[in-house]
């Protein structure tokens, strides 16, 4: 198999991640009570959304990270949340995704050179996938995501100057963070500071939430109780 991964040589600076100094998820009966407050304004991400919040308190109920870190992709938000093994909120920040909507990459894609990618199959796939680090041919550590279809998440790439892949981030809206071939983008300090060490020597768990059904559907059920809320504090 030809692996495709959709991203290029050079890393560039993205906006601003948050990094809350403590907060954590709370659960009913499960975990603690949230410290911290929402992100300020013109941080660039919304408050986790109500998937985010109950998907993670699913994983903490049922313990379906193994005891693993995981981080959770929110494709309509374009945003992505860091946990520990135990659940707690470690950073959030915004994503790059891949330009079509849709959650199930076409079949093949993964032996496919990247110039010959469909825009229509630029896909980041929802689901649940065991990952570990890795190194592309160009020597780049990354996080592989779905190895078959060639989905790996790694620093934001420079790409071709059309892209503005750095503005994207930058910008204050998720509604220009399509561009990838499917890979998942995330700022350079992000991925140094939060998903390399969480990942080096262990593998972890990384959720994607679906953004043409529900994330109740694809991954838990509704024996699990509501009420759980998220929060996460802006650093200057």
């Amino acid at each position: 198999m030809t692996l495709v991964i959709a991203c290029h040589s050079s890393t560039v600076a993205a906006r601003p991640w948050i990094d809350p100094a403590s907060t954590r998820l709370s659960s009913t009966g499960e975990a603690s009570a949230v410290a911290g407050r929402p992100p300020a304004p013109g941080v660039g991400l919304n408050p986790p959304s109500a998937e985010v919040t109950e998907l993670v308190q699913w994983v903490i109920a049922s313990r379906d990270n193994g005891g693993m870190p995981y981080l959770i992709i929110d494709k309509t938000d374009a945003a992505v949340f860091a946990f520990d093994a135990a659940g707690h909120l470690r950073a959030a920040a915004p994503v790059l995704l891949g330009l079509a909507r849709g959650d199930r990459s076409v079949a093949g894609v993964g032996d496919e050179r990247m110039a010959t990618i469909r825009p229509q199959d630029r896909i980041t796939p929802a689901g649940r996938f065991v990952s570990s680090l890795a190194h592309d041919p160009h020597g780049k550590e990354i996080l592989w995501v779905d190895y078959k279809d060639a989905i790996a998440l790694h620093a934001v790439v420079k790409g071709t100057p059309q892209e503005h892949r750095a503005q994207r981030l930058q910008s204050p809206t998720s509604a220009d963070n399509r561009i990838s071939y499917g890979c998942i983008n995330v700022p350079l300090k992000f991925y140094q500071r939060f998903v390399s060490p969480a990942f080096t020597h262990t593998s972890g768990i990384v959720y994607i939430l679906p953004e043409t059904s529900s994330g109740r559907r694809l991954f838990w059920s509704d024996k699990v109780g509501h009420g759980a809320s998220l929060s996460i504090s802006a650093q200057p």
